[in-house]
């Protein structure tokens, strides 16, 4: 099983869909505060396969908990995080609160678990205002303009950290994915 935070998300729910189609089990936690509920039926009807949906908030760790004992997970691809910068900016508190204790939670208990493998969902925003164009992976991080950017360079750090002790992690750094599944059962929905 792999774990998918936010995976009734955007980019989590087609995710899911590519997971199951080669042949993994992906398990879904989300809090529907940026997706929602109908999203798992159109995994299924694409898929052909209704992933495990746990409805919960991965800043609380008994839900993480609760999933982790009731499956064998032997990864995490964490896509759930407030993602707009402009409402961080109006809101920086509920970013880092959100963003930052999400990701403490899961590696706490993912180590717990003996769970060892992460993909994080990382953004473009660490590189700042880029000084030249195209942007690649070997771009330093700068500092961000809005606390989101913050939150995914701390969450960055965090998993360097940690990468040292017990996670192995790969960092997504997006730049605007758009676009909705051939099947147009899945695209945005900007809540």
């Amino acid at each position: 099983h792999i774990l998918i935070t936010g995976g009734l998300g955007y980019i989590g729910s087609h995710t899911c869909v590519s997971l199951i189609e080669n042949g993994y089990s992906p398990v879904i936690i989300d809090n529907l505060s940026n997706s929602k509920y109908g999203i798992i039926h159109s995994i299924e009807s694409i898929t052909g396969v209704k992933p495990l949906l746990y409805i919960g908030d991965i800043r609380d760790k008994r839900d993480i908990e609760r999933v982790f004992n009731e499956c064998q997970i032997s990864a995490i691809i964490h896509f759930a995080s407030l993602k707009s910068v402009s409402e961080s900016q109006r809101r920086p508190l509920s970013y880092f609160d959100n963003n930052v204790l999400s990701l403490i939670n899961l590696i706490d208990i993912a180590e717990k678990h003996n769970c060892s493998n992460m993909i994080f969902s990382s953004s473009c925003t660490v590189y700042g205002e880029a000084v030249k164009s195209p942007v690649d992976e070997s771009f330093k991080i700068q500092n961000p303009k809005s606390p989101y950017g913050r939150t995914k360079i701390i969450g960055e750090q965090i998993l360097f950290d940690c990468f040292k002790t017990s996670i192995k992690s790969v960092v997504l750094r997006y730049f605007n994915p758009i676009g909705a599944h051939e099947s147009g059962e899945l695209g945005e929905l900007p809540n």
